[in-house]
């Protein structure tokens, strides 16, 4: 390997380079979606008997102790669960939002991979062909076919380096991407369904309080 790096010339070893990058982000980012990736149904229905036995103390805390994203849109609508539907949605909202960088981060940098290797291995067979026939031209035109064959299979190294190094790289930007695109949707189904939750099990005391409070008859004025 190391001979078809020095052969190909200085462009292999930036590929060389973006090559050991695309694979630290990958397992990087593969290592961290595994760990922040829980069964959301699950985690769901242990939150609801919480909250229908009216501990949101101890829906809080396990949230808390829960790593990922989806547990911290949950907490986020738990911690004002007393807040009416409409702002329960955009807290839950504002929540994902701040969650999306966190799941994004380095992807942009692999995808910036996967699309300039290939166009650096061009761009090292296109100035390994005009080194060839700089040579042809020096030479007055008599150069030997072993010559001419040695030059072009030198400069094609590149373009084989970078689509060596583009395609996994695509292929794993398109990968982590679909696994984020998951969490996503577990964020959005977890706070949906938080959000009804909340709103379905609130205590019915405060409902029959507040109708019989706007109900009730005004007391009768006592004869002076």
């Amino acid at each position: 390997m190391i001979d078809f790096i020095q052969k190909g010339g200085p462009l292999m070893w930036l590929l060389l380079l973006a090559s050991v990058v695309a694979v630290g982000v990958f397992f990087e980012r593969l290592t961290y979606l595994r760990r922040v990736s829980i069964p959301v149904g699950d985690f769901l229905r242990g939150l609801s008997n919480l909250i229908r036995r009216g501990n949101y103390t101890e829906a809080q805390i396990e949230c808390k102790s829960t790593p990922g994203p989806v547990p911290r849109v949950v907490y986020a609508a738990i911690l004002r669960h007393d807040l009416p539907r409409t702002d329960l949605k955009e807290i839950v909202q504002e929540a994902g939002q701040l969650e999306v960088p966190n799941l994004e981060t380095h992807l942009p940098l692999l995808a910036i991979i996967a699309q300039v290797c290939p166009l650096i291995g061009l761009l090292g067979t296109v100035t390994g062909m005009i080194h060839a026939f700089v040579i042809v031209s020096s030479a007055g035109g008599y150069v030997t076919a072993n010559t001419l064959s040695n030059g072009i299979y030198q400069s094609l190294l590149t373009t084989a380096g970078g689509l060596v190094v583009g395609i996994p790289s695509f292929v794993a930007h398109s990968y982590l991407s679909t696994r984020v695109n998951g969490l996503l949707h577990d964020m959005e189904r977890a706070g949906i369904e938080i959000v009804n939750l909340l709103i379905d099990h609130r205590p019915e005391a405060d409902i029959i309080q507040f109708g019989g409070v706007a109900n009730a008859p005004a007391p009768k004025r006592r004869r002076s």
